[in-house]
């Protein structure tokens, strides 16, 4: 069947309608096809998996990495980084048309390739070895990516380690999650699936970890080696937060983020930073104005508390370890703020928004993983008598569908 690409559907896929069946039962899903671009192939259900390119989009470009064909863990490398930009400040004011929002939406600011310092790899012993990467789109098949450019070099070489971990403590019928996170001291190692903790692996693991140069090994949940903190920068602050916290998947999408929200707040003298963390943008903040920091994990807010009395240079920090979801803070609390700065999970923060919206709060930064629970939130805001003053696009997750934003609101 020959089809003609109509757009992108969210997960990255191209939209193609088959003529006359335009509707609910007619669109066609096709991987790594452009908008406007004709293919041909087989369609099974709703999808064509193995599209010949007929007629090719001036957007195409040779994907410059070796794995992905194969690999899952990206899937927009066929697009030109204009036509990704493009696409992902698109789906921000798609998603706020849906709302009946518009707003100044900045151009995207990408981060680079091989800056992402946060990845979760899966492992599992083979007959002759190992087998580590990333799993192929849609499969249970594990794809090794040696040469993957999305990951820091830093990451890249903690792969041998890795992969002992795995020898170590897998087998060939399970399959270990291995979390790596690029710190100060070292590769930050969580892993999940492995085999029970018996004190000869224990001691064997710590034994890795050692010789490996880890600054943590943390074995389904129980830290069992810790050379040196695994601290990262917040602002003039180091903090050692526990594992599997929270972290911007780079350093550049970090820094976009946190200069967006500094300067959205700029002037205010006393902040509330909401899902705050380990402190990404509180500490920063407290450069410049006191800083109440809430967060439901205990184990963060202590870690952002501990950085912050280590700093030096900064205004009072406070923290609170509450579940914003079922306790968020009300009008009468958020008195004496001057903004608030809310970085809620993907499914945004209605209760919180809604509070918000009934106190006097004259500025408010937000920062989004979502922008279809945004732009919901940002209707409530709005009807309750703010205004969005402006948008920017910021993309830590290259070549995927995923997209970031953060938004100035001001009390009108």
């Amino acid at each position: 069947m020959r089809l003609v690409a109509d757009r992108l559907g969210h997960r990255g896929d191209a939209v193609a309608y088959v003529p006359g069946t335009e509707g609910p039962s007619g669109p066609v899903f096709i991987p790594r096809v452009l908008p406007g671009e004709v293919v041909e192939g087989e369609v099974t259900g709703d999808r064509m998996a193995a599209p010949s390119i007929i007629t090719p989009s001036a957007d195409r470009v040779k994907a410059p990495c070796v794995h992905y064909r194969t690999c899952g863990g990206c899937s927009l490398q066929h697009a030109s980084d204009d036509f990704v930009a493009r696409w992902k400040r698109e789906v921000v004011v798609t998603a706020l048309a849906g709302q009946g929002l518009q707003a100044p939406v900045g151009e995207v600011q990408t981060s680079p390739a091989r800056t992402r310092r946060r990845a979760t790899l899966h492992g599992r012993r083979t007959k002759n070895g190992v087998l580590l990467g990333f799993h192929a789109r849609g499969s249970d098949t594990l794809v090794a990516v040696p040469h993957c450019l999305l990951l820091t070099p830093s990451l890249k070489a903690a792969f041998p380690a890795l992969e002992a971990l795995v020898k170590l403590g897998g087998s060939r019928s399970t399959e270990l999650a291995l979390t790596v996170t690029d710190s100060l001291g070292g590769p930050d190692v969580a892993v999940k699936g492995g085999k029970p903790l018996e004190p000869l692996l224990h001691g064997d693991l710590a034994a890795l970890a050692e010789g490996f140069g880890l600054a943590r090994l943390t074995w389904d949940d129980e830290v069992v080696a810790l050379r040196t903190p695994p601290a990262q920068n917040f602002g003039p602050a180091r903090v050692s937060s526990p594992s599997g916290a929270f972290l911007q998947a780079t350093a550049e999408g970090e820094a976009a983020l946190v200069a967006f929200v500094r300067a959205s707040v700029r002037g205010a003298k006393k902040v509330a930073d909401l899902f705050a963390g380990s402190g990404t943008f509180a500490l920063p903040l407290a450069q410049e104005a006191e800083v109440h920091a809430v967060e439901g994990d205990a184990a963060m807010t202590a870690a952002l508390d501990r950085g912050w009395r280590d700093a030096q240079g900064l205004k009072r920090v406070t923290t609170e370890a509450r579940d914003l979801f079922r306790r968020p803070l009300e009008a009468d609390e958020l008195k004496g703020f001057d903004a608030v700065v809310i970085d809620p999970p993907r499914a945004g923060a209605e209760a919180q928004v809604k509070a918000l919206g009934r106190s006097n709060v004259p500025l408010v930064a937000m920062v989004s993983c979502n922008p279809v629970t945004f732009a919901r939130d940002a209707r409530i805001l709005i009807t309750a008598g703010y205004k969005l003053d402006a948008v920017a696009v910021v993309d830590q997750f290259r070549w995927s569908t995923h997209v970031e934003l953060a938004a100035k609101f001001t009390r009108t």
